[in-house]
């Protein structure tokens, strides 16, 4: 019994230096232990580290600091999407580049097309290129055939509507951007705009459609020639569903 008693006090000494992992490690330990670890004390002590001004003026719940710690301490599990409502066999994206007034590039592009991607990278693009052809990350891009040039100079554009068939509406995914971001160690140039969604989701907001030329290795002083055209969300979305989830959202007319 004095033993049980000591024990009891020296674990009353312990407990409030704990973490909450550890401390609910203890009561697994043996039932003196997890009856000691039970008193909502230690784990006013913890709530105190974690959130002082709970402890300062208790919110109106009936939950004890046991309940509160375990309640919020926990990290909030990713719960994968559902299945999306579209899928690519439904779209069809309408790609148009300007360089200044002049029509370069003029394409109603399947969505199976862009979904399949680049399966033959061309020859005589830059290794840096390939690698990231070839690599993990999801993309949605299509090789351009036959291939154009853009001049390095002059201010090049670009619009994508996308339509649907599921719905026979269509949206803008890019207005009129310009690709004023040009990368030469990468060999590619970049516009993007932000998207326009529905009003249905109005908290949902600062999501950029990103437009990427693809350029061949070795250009010219004054042309770049392209081989590929990629669209990307990667503020938002970096896989096929959450893709087709995202352009589901948009303002669809």
């Amino acid at each position: 019994m004095t033993k049980d008693w000591t024990i009891g006090e020296v674990l009353k000494v312990v407990f409030p230096l704990l973490d909450g992992s550890e401390l609910a490690s203890c009561m697994l330990v043996c039932r003196q232990w997890r009856d000691i670890a039970r008193d909502d004390y230690f784990w006013k002590c913890l709530c105190a580290k974690k959130w002082p001004s709970v402890c300062k003026r208790p919110p109106a719940s009936s939950m004890s600091y046991h309940k509160f710690f375990q309640t919020f301490s926990r990290g909030r599990p990713c719960q994968p999407l559902p299945p999306p409502k579209l899928s690519f066999k439904d779209l069809e994206f309408y790609i148009d580049i300007w360089s200044e007034r002049r029509l370069i590039f003029s394409e109603a592009v399947p969505g199976s097309v862009l979904r399949a991607g680049i399966k033959s990278p061309p020859s005589g693009i830059s290794d840096s290129m390939k690698t990231y052809l070839e690599g993990p990350n999801y993309k949605m891009m299509m090789p351009v055939e036959p291939q154009f040039t853009v001049p390095r100079e002059n201010p090049v554009s670009v619009s994508v509507l996308v339509g649907r068939s599921d719905s026979k509406k269509v949206a803008s995914i890019v207005g009129q951007a310009l690709f004023d971001y040009v990368d030469w160690s990468t060999f590619r140039a970049l516009a993007y705009e932000f998207l326009s969604l529905s009003p249905n989701y109005p908290f949902v907001s600062g999501v950029r459609a990103w437009v990427s030329l693809l350029f061949m290795a070795g250009a010219g002083d004054d042309t770049a020639q392209v081989f590929g055209v990629e669209i990307d969300f990667c503020d938002a979305a970096s896989s096929e569903n959450e893709v087709l989830w995202l352009l589901d959202m948009l303002d669809w007319k």
